[in-house]
């Protein structure tokens, strides 16, 4: 199967590696991208996902500063993100994340170009597709990759429903994850839409969970093609960079051939990593 979408996607790729050299020429030309108030690389659009409403502006703000990090093994100096998330591997080591899976097309094929290049990852899978699936979640766990809670349903509100309400939605999602997977690790959790709150945060670390976010976001959920998708990542992925991608929520080719050309040139640039090494 690499063999084949390595055929099919050469003409695609060639354009995509010219793209991603023009494109970080024109980063050196230009100033920096504007960040968002919490410090986040803006990304080319939006961080909300395909199928999801705009994340709600009336979200619950916290009074005072960002919930200050517990002591343990998650958290070290790395939580820069919205409400103290994870932006960072707090190394030099980069993560790919993947999330809203596991997908029955998409899902087996990334699973195979990481396979083929040695790379392991993090998977942010929703609770739902879990269930459904749970022999692709055999599969992540087999191959060393790492679970992340994504959720039950992908549902952006999330964080503004009451304590209760997210406590029950992320213990759903992790039951499903460990009836695939007994005795799964699951370390880490990702809001979706990337739309924190701090009732989101507290109980995601009372459950022991690290709150997930990213520092590079594609937009790859908009499905903008391969090479739009590769010259983001590679215009914006340093040391310590964890980057956002997904292999579900819809078409996900463009991820899929991206990443061929990604993997082997983030690989001769920055050593890459599963979640939680780097982090633990």
């Amino acid at each position: 199967m690499p063999g084949t979408l390595r055929a099919t996607g050469i003409v695609t790729l060639v354009a995509a590696a010219l793209l991603g050299s023009a494109y970080a020429l024109g980063r050196s030309l230009v100033p920096d991208r504007p960040r968002h108030g919490t410090g986040v690389a803006a990304s080319v659009n939006s961080p909300h996902y395909s199928d999801q409403p705009p994340v709600p502006t009336d979200s619950p703000e916290p009074t005072g500063t960002s919930p200050t990090p517990k002591d343990g093994p998650h958290r070290a100096d790395v939580g820069e993100g919205p409400f103290g998330s994870l932006i960072s591997t707090g190394s030099a080591r980069v993560a790919l994340t993947f999330d809203d899976g596991p997908d029955p097309q998409y899902t087996p094929q990334v699973l195979a170009l990481l396979r083929e290049y040695g790379v392991k990852a993090t998977f942010c899978v929703v609770g739902e597709n879990a269930a459904t699936h749970p022999d692709l979640i055999q599969q992540i766990a087999a191959q060393g990759h790492t679970l992340c809670n994504h959720s039950w349903n992908h549902d952006i509100a999330l964080g503004k429903r009451s304590p209760d309400a997210i406590r029950a939605d992320l213990l759903r999602t992790n039951t499903a994850i460990r009836a695939a997977v007994p005795n799964a690790r699951i370390e880490y959790f990702r809001q979706p839409g990337g739309a924190w709150t701090y009732p989101v945060v507290s109980v995601c670390e009372e459950l022991g969970m690290a709150p997930l976010h990213w520092a590079v976001d594609p937009s790859d959920w908009q499905a903008p093609g391969a090479g739009k998708i590769t010259a983001a990542v590679m215009a914006h992925t340093g040391p310590g960079s964890i980057v956002l991608m997904h292999d579900a929520g819809g078409n996900r080719a463009g991820t899929v051939t991206a990443l061929q050309y990604l993997l082997p040139e983030l690989m001769n640039r920055f050593q890459l990593e599963a979640l939680p090494t780097g982090t633990t």
